[in-house]
């Protein structure tokens, strides 16, 4: 298949990372599951989630040498769950795979500004609410760097794009994303799986 050049509107709908896997769709036993964990602080939950997660990540074919990078939380959020669950669906994803190819950071990215969720905002709405929100704390660990964020859920792709900008801008080199669960719908309205490959770039 040869170059497809993309029009300027296109172009802006493409998220500034390569690509975006998830193990399943955000609903059923699967979002009972990832409950249990965020809300019900069931811990044993993450081994589950980071198993997998794990299943999913190896579709991506990462280059050896990645950094490992949960999507953090605010400091206040954190606080009133006690824990980050990306981090530790993060931490359960290494114990499943070969450990050695990947490195976990948790410090070189912040979440600065709160906000509220993402759900039932126009799209407008949920770029101003994202936006400032992340910032990276240590420039030496990113720049150069190829990266994979994880995170529990997709919900609009949002979050996942300002975190891949962010990073980007510091001089990450090349930008994943994997996620236990996705919604049937990204940001731009489309098919998860369709953005899969459009994310490509």
């Amino acid at each position: 298949m040869g170059d497809v050049t993309l029009c300027g509107a296109c172009q802006d709908e493409l998220p500034p990372y390569h690509k975006a896997v998830a193990y399943g769709a955000y609903d059923a036993e699967l979002r009972e599951l990832i409950h249990l964990l965020k809300y019900e602080q069931v811990h044993p939950a993450a081994s589950v989630l980071g198993g997998m997660l794990a299943s999913a990540i190896a579709k991506l074919r990462l280059p050896d040498d990645i950094l490992v990078m949960p999507v953090p939380l605010h400091a206040s959020k954190r606080r009133q769950r006690g824990f980050n669950q990306a981090e530790l669906i993060a931490h359960c994803v290494l114990k499943t795979m070969h450990a050695e190819r990947f490195q976990l950071v948790t410090n070189a990215l912040a979440r600065v500004k709160p906000t509220v969720s993402q759900i039932g905002l126009t799209r407008h709405q949920r770029q101003e609410n994202i936006r400032g929100a992340f910032k990276v704390a240590h420039l030496s660990k990113v720049s150069g760097r190829e990266l994979l964020l994880v995170d529990d859920v997709m919900t609009t792709g949002t979050t996942a794009a300002e975190c891949a900008r962010v990073l980007q801008r510091a001089g990450a080199k090349k930008i994943w994303v994997a996620t236990v669960a996705r919604t049937l719908k990204t940001s731009s309205g489309q098919d998860f799986a369709a953005f899969d490959e459009a994310a490509k770039h």
